[in-house]
């Protein structure tokens, strides 16, 4: 699953055209959208230290981080989203894509040697402005079993058995001295689960699955540019308002459920709320923005 720096090379400026009398294939254009996770201003990355997160400001190191993108589109200056056909490769299926910044270094040893940071597709051939995607998995997607699923959804580490779908993120990290528990225990990681809950039906029987939170997130980013502007994902802005030394009670960290305290914070730079099955401004995440490539 490694990325091929070979098969990047034709990809062109997003702003092409295309002519009337060009054949329908010939019409469709490349497109790479690069995605990236920092801390602090520097690549998160296992075994590198994130420097100091939470409203605590304690030093951390990373243990896993990925997250699925579905609904991955372009937009033009009217405002019209074009779907990006999203290549099929050991990353990304026609529906959905995955992004995986850990190696299987450091404390990330129950990761994956390879990594991702790249969505491509083809789009067809004009002139776009911005970028439209949603973090998550596709429902009819996401209630399937990681042993049956082809790539990126074969994951198991990705698999959320106890709501019956995926991780639409995790991200784990290591406090510096650990996470103080409710009752004096400790735990060495503060974990952030993102998925979907209150979900019934029972996918082995084909039942039809329904969840009260669906918990994607979606995102606009326009203006965006993709041969020179990328996609971060902030771990200092999603544990901003976090305590990251400890937990008051449930799963540490926060894994969903909206009685968790810790989930409170989580969720609001996530950009959810725990109420509503809503996002608090649709289209933006605290969390996401757009930076140069570098």
């Amino acid at each position: 699953m490694t990325l091929m720096a070979a098969a990047l090379a034709p990809i062109i400026g997003i702003c092409g055209y295309a002519s009337a009398a060009t054949p329908l294939a010939e019409t469709q254009q490349p497109v790479a959208i690069t995605f990236e996770m920092v801390a602090n201003g520097q690549a998160a990355r296992c075994g590198k230290p994130l420097g100091a997160l939470g409203s605590d400001a304690r030093r951390a190191t990373l243990r896993d981080a990925r997250f699925y993108v579905q609904d991955v589109a372009l937009i033009d200056a009217d405002g019209i989203r074009t779907p990006i056909t999203l290549t099929a490769n050991d990353w990304q299926n026609e529906q959905v894509a995955l992004l995986d910044f850990e190696d299987a270094t450091g404390a990330c040893v129950g990761g994956t040697p390879d990594t991702n940071m790249l969505v491509s597709g083809t789009v067809p051939a004009g002139r776009y402005t911005g970028l439209a995607f949603t973090v998550g998995v596709p429902s009819p997607l996401n209630h399937t079993s990681t042993e049956l699923e082809g790539a990126p959804l074969d994951i198991l580490a990705m698999g959320w058995s106890w709501q019956a779908g995926r991780k639409f993120i995790k991200v784990e990290i290591d406090p510096e001295g650990g996470v103080v528990k409710a009752d004096g225990s400790r735990s060495a990681s503060w974990y952030v689960h993102l998925g979907s809950t209150g979900c019934t039906g029972n996918p082995v029987t084909d039942a039809t699955i329904s969840c009260l939170r669906s918990n994607r997130i979606p995102l606009v980013m326009d203006p965006f540019d993709p041969a020179n502007q990328r996609i971060e994902l902030d771990l200092a802005a999603l544990f901003q308002t976090s305590r990251i030394s400890e937990d008051s009670q449930g799963a540490v960290g926060c894994m969903s459920a909206p009685d968790d305290p810790e989930c409170d914070t989580i969720f609001r730079q996530l950009g959810l709320t725990l109420d509503e099955d809503a996002p608090v401004k649709p289209g933006r995440s605290p969390i996401f923005r757009v930076r140069p490539k570098q």
